[in-house]
């Protein structure tokens, strides 16, 4: 589809805040709406390498040619990540030798049409998908609590609050191989979708955000009250929301 075919698919709206707690937005996000590409990314390293991290992945990604079939999209979009990854990688190796970790979760929604879309992540942000009403979690975390609770180990409330909940298994950045897990994604007018990082969903209930994603309020409005309501919960961490509505 052309960028003017997009727009009349989807409308969407991505909005982030630092936070009450942390010095530094080491989120990022895209809205391409026209192209039918948004992105989450959350940064991690510290002293502003995590902001490096987020920032690079959405640059990559801010111009990158949408063109031809949604597999043909996928592996541009997969070329462009695995660069960053190296790039991350190399400039994690520091004058002493030592590698210091420089990376990123990622959490991408493209659509190739009113019909089908791909859904590419690595680590703890998430897509969310509303439906009449009904709320469904379509990426998998790649965390150590998710492990513990896919084993039996813990429950998905213990986790809230356990101790390794801060260490994620998959980054971008964070190995050689670049591992994304990917799905295929049948979409229908009137779905919503909700990109986001662990700063917001480590403050609200599943069920809370189903709630906001149900109104009638805009995309704009909506991911603006998502992170309202993380910043009134205390936001411990950097929040980001992206709200895109099939039309």
């Amino acid at each position: 589809m052309t960028a003017e075919t997009l727009n009349a698919v989807a409308a969407s709206s991505g909005k982030t805040d630092r936070g009450l707690v942390r010095p530094v937005n080491e989120d990022a996000f895209l809205d391409r709406c026209e192209d039918g590409l948004w992105v989450v990314a959350d940064g991690m390293g510290g002293h502003d390498a995590g902001d490096v991290a987020s920032r690079m992945i959405v640059e990559s990604l801010r111009s990158l040619p949408m063109e031809g079939s949604l597999a043909e999209r996928l592996d541009s979009i997969e070329d462009a990540l695995d660069q960053v990854n190296q790039h991350l990688l190399r400039r994690s190796i520091q004058e002493d030798g030592q590698r210091h970790i420089i990376g990123s979760t990622l959490v991408l929604f493209v659509i190739e049409n009113a019909q089908l879309g791909a859904l590419l992540w690595a680590g703890d942000s998430r897509i969310y998908r509303s439906r009449n009403g009904q709320l469904s979690q379509l990426t998998a975390d790649h965390s150590q609590v998710e492990t513990y609770i896919r084993q039996g180990i813990i429950s998905r409330e213990e986790a809230r609050s356990h101790p390794d909940r801060n260490i994620i298994t998959r980054a971008v950045g964070s190995q050689e191989d670049l591992y994304l897990e990917a799905d295929l994604c049948e979409i229908s007018p009137g779905d919503r979708y909700l990109l986001c990082s662990d700063g917001l969903t480590r403050h609200l209930e599943d069920h809370e955000i189903e709630d906001h994603l149900k109104q009638s309020a805009s995309a704009e409005e909506t991911a603006q009250r998502l992170i309202d309501l993380t910043l009134k919960r205390g936001a411990k961490d950097n929040v980001t929301a992206v709200v895109v509505d099939i039309l």
